[in-house]
């Protein structure tokens, strides 16, 4: 199979998602939130939702763009992911998402294919954009441009965490989170998952995406989501059902963080993360 490269420039066509105040919840059970975050829990406060539910209503919008790569979806990884949050988002409505493959580069092992997907509400207001990075193994050596270098986005040497965080997961966090849309059987399967090439079942990287989301809206915003303006990240490693994500965060310049998220061994599973807070 040859990777689609007259994808780059086109536009998907504008895909709808409606959702209520139970998708929200359901999202925030599935990246961990506990009781004391009522607010995004419970519908009489509202609720609140969290940031990075952003996910959830594009999520649909990267499966069509990946779909239209013509390559084999075992081959694909999520590499990167990146919200910008333009204001709050509400606890329902019905969002409209246009997304548009802006490259298409030569990794040499790989391909990189990176994709911008724009969110608006029902009066076609801006809400969020989603920035996918999406590696397909074993497309590369085409001759294409090998596109930008990633920012180095490490922690200040010697510096101790602004914050820390530290949530085990569920056992069942996965089959938790796929309800959430993201119902990849590599996730719940263990024959599936070794297809994948691991011997069980994998968190969705958009889970432990969620899990620090919500470190850096606790610890850096205050709890308030109107101050939680974007958050990008790099998909590093792997991770397991059941694992403990701790997630550090460190302020390098006002209101910007350097973001963090390791398991318990020490593995580091989201790197070059920056959250910016208003």
């Amino acid at each position: 199979m040859a990777i689609k490269l007259d994808l780059v420039g086109k536009k998907s066509a504008p895909l709808t998602h409606k959702y209520s105040w139970r998708d929200t919840v359901l999202y925030a059970l599935g990246v961990g939130a506990q009781a004391d975050e009522i607010d995004y829990l419970f519908e009489m406060n509202g609720p609140k939702v969290l940031p990075t539910f952003a996910v959830v209503p594009s999520f649909n919008a990267l499966i069509a763009v990946t779909s239209e790569l013509n390559v084999n979806p075992m081959m694909i990884l999520h590499g990167e992911q990146g919200i910008t949050l333009h204001r709050p988002i509400p606890a329902e409505g019905t969002l409209t998402t246009v997304a548009e493959v802006t490259g298409i580069y030569d990794k040499g092992k790989g391909a990189l294919a990176v994709v911008i997907a724009r969110t608006t509400d029902e009066k076609n207001e801006p809400l969020f954009d989603n920035q996918f990075s999406i590696f397909v193994r074993g497309e590369g050596g085409f001759g294409g441009e090998r596109g930008p270098e990633a920012t180095k986005a490490d922690p200040p040497a010697g510096k101790a965490p602004d914050f820390t965080h530290t949530q085990a997961t569920l056992p069942t966090q996965a089959l938790l989170y796929r309800l959430s849309g993201d119902l990849n059987p590599l996730h719940a399967s263990a024959q599936f998952a070794k297809m994948g090439g691991f011997d069980r079942p994998i968190l969705h990287g958009l889970c432990s995406y969620g899990h620090a989301g919500r470190a850096v809206l606790q610890h850096a915003a205050g709890g308030d989501p109107k101050r939680f303006k974007s958050f990008f990240a790099r998909f590093s490693g792997v991770v397991f059902p059941g694992d403990t994500l701790t997630t550090e965060g460190w302020q390098i310049s006002p209101g910007k963080y350097v973001v963090s998220t390791k398991t318990q061994d020490g593995k580091q599973v989201l790197s070059n993360a920056i959250a910016e807070i208003g």
